[in-house]
C-alpha cells in the first residue's frame, strides 16, 4: 500500500475514534447537527489535504541531460 493510503487510514481511524468518544460522553447531543456535520466535513477535508501534501512528490525526468 502506498504511504498516502496508510496515512488516510490512520487519520480517519483517529477521527472516528474521537467522534465515538464524544458521542459516548454525551457531548454530541448538546451540539447542533449542522455544526456536527460541518465539523465532520472539515475533518475529512483536512485529512485529505494533509495526506496529499505529506506524500512524496514524483520526480520529473531531468531534461538538461546531454
Amino acid at each position: 500500500m502506498r504511504f498516502i493510503h496508510l496515512y488516510l487510514i490512520g487519520y480517519f481511524a483517529l477521527a472516528i475514534g474521537a467522534g465515538l468518544a464524544l458521542w459516548q460522553a454525551g457531548i454530541l447531543w448538546r451540539i447542533s447537527p449542522v455544526w456536527t456535520g460541518l465539523t465532520a466535513l472539515v475533518v475529512v477535508a483536512l485529512g485529505l489535504l494533509l495526506a496529499f501534501t505529506s506524500s512524496h512528490p514524483r520526480t520529473a525526468p531531468d531534461s538538461h541531460q546531454a
